[in-house]
């Protein structure tokens, strides 16, 4: 009976240990190659959404790194009145794709994915495909364009229209275009290397 209760709390400790370990946050989000090799499992969900709706990794990595930086926790700060009390948070942003509440329901319903939730890592990337794949259907933008996919996401299909006339999001695509940049070229390095491991299950 001991010996059984002992195996139970190991067993416990050993997926809390594996949840913790998946959720954490990469050392290096700065670099594709180092994210992909802390989170093997991870290079397969961003494959797989890739593979179904055409956004390059590149560029899935480039939006969760500017919007959460990987954080699967990762919500708006609060705004402060008198610049010293918490009041509420400005949208209902949350999780690695920092998707709002109104554009999770609707990825939901019309993907069927109905048991997605804003901080798992294999939800958010295909969020990310699912909105990208719109914005190239709804503002003729290619889901290769760091750049004005980034407005887009950003910034709603409806508004995309006036980003020129803010120069907050345009720093903001200026960076994600740069990082996309940067993780093209540093996957081009590694991806061999990724795509021979295939036993992990997924």
């Amino acid at each position: 009976m001991l010996k059984l209760r002992n195996l139970s709390n190991f067993f416990l400790i050993s997926i809390f240990v594996f949840l913790i370990g998946c959720s954490s946050i990469p050392k290096n989000t700065a670099d594709g190659c180092s994210i992909f090799s802390e989170r093997y499992l991870w290079y397969k969900h961003a494959k797989k959404t890739a593979e179904k709706w055409g956004t390059p990794i590149y560029i899935q990595l480039a939006i969760i790194k500017m919007e959460s930086d990987f954080d699967w926790l990762a919500k708006p700060a609060r705004k402060k009145i008198f610049k010293v009390i918490p009041y509420k948070r400005p949208s209902s942003s949350f999780g690695y794709s920092q998707a709002v509440k109104g554009t999770w329901r609707q990825y939901k319903k019309e993907t069927g994915n109905k048991y997605a939730t804003r901080t798992r890592f294999k939800d958010s990337v295909d969020f990310i495909g699912w909105y990208t794949n719109k914005t190239e259907k709804i503002l003729k933008i290619s889901k290769k364009d760091a750049f004005r996919q980034y407005v887009a996401y950003h910034e709603g299909w409806g508004n995309y229209k006036n980003y020129k006339k803010n120069q907050k999001v345009i720093l903001l695509a200026n960076k994600v275009e740069k990082q996309a940049g940067l993780y093209k070229k540093q996957l081009s390095k590694c991806s061999k290397s990724l795509n021979r491991k295939k036993y992990i299950i997924y």
